[in-house]
């Protein structure tokens, strides 16, 4: 029997967090945090095992997918010093490695989720996605209408441009694909079912649906 993660914990350490988010409380309430970091680190591990039969994660293990809670204030306007959720990239090689892959973020309020795409695209990786969908949007529509995609998540998400992009015809009828200037999903769970013991599977799902819309990035776009 595996060991289940109880992230009922995490989400009220990360409610509080948001409420206080300052070092003097954080340092306080270090063991809540430990604790939560713990719980999720057996979530991410159990999502590893699970994806991993059908998408190559060989080696990686969660501390290789688990981000840090310590925002970077450096450029920002905002100087809370962390992160309100618990965020993880479960991708071939470890978040860091520049492939694309399976977002999860924990957080309070509804805020959890399960979520890919290019969601800061390059130039050039907008420019190669655009390029795919001129000549043939039928392959990446044909993805977006599939059951299991519409079920978990609805439809694509991302800013877009108010018309077409320069060098691209107005009147293509796939126009809306090639107006979105980040091409994302994601399937958002409320707090019971996160801290229910359903959740991991329900994870497991939203991954696994999200599979051919990543597929279809990386063979088009790149990582």
């Amino acid at each position: 029997m595996r060991e289940e993660a109880d992230l009922r914990g995490a989400l009220r350490f990360l409610a509080q967090l948001k409420e206080h988010n300052n070092r003097e409380w954080f340092e306080k309430n270090r063991a809540q945090y430990e604790d939560a970091m713990a719980q999720f680190e057996l979530l991410v591990g159990w999502l590893i095992s699970e994806i991993g039969k059908t998408v190559d994660l060989a080696g990686v293990t969660p501390k290789d997918c688990i981000m840090r809670i310590y925002r970077d204030v450096r450029f920002s306007k905002d100087k809370s010093p962390y992160k309100t959720g618990l965020g993880a990239g479960i991708v071939p090689g470890g978040r860091k490695s520049g492939r694309m892959g399976f977002h999860l973020h924990v957080g309070p309020g509804g805020a959890t989720m399960v979520a890919s795409g290019l969601w800061e695209p390059t130039p050039q990786q907008l420019s190669r996605f655009r390029n795919a969908i001129t000549e043939n949007a039928g392959a990446f529509q044909k993805i977006l209408a599939a059951a299991p995609f519409k079920r978990h998540f609805g439809e694509i998400m991302g800013d877009r441009l108010k018309t077409a992009p320069q060098g691209y015809p107005t009147d293509h009828p796939a126009i809306d694909l090639l107006r979105l200037k980040q091409v994302c999903v994601a399937e958002k769970f409320d707090d019971r079912t996160v801290t229910s013991p359903a959740f991991p599977g329900l994870a497991v799902e939203s991954m696994k649906a999200m599979r051919p819309f990543i597929a279809y990035l990386e063979e088009v776009a790149g990582g």
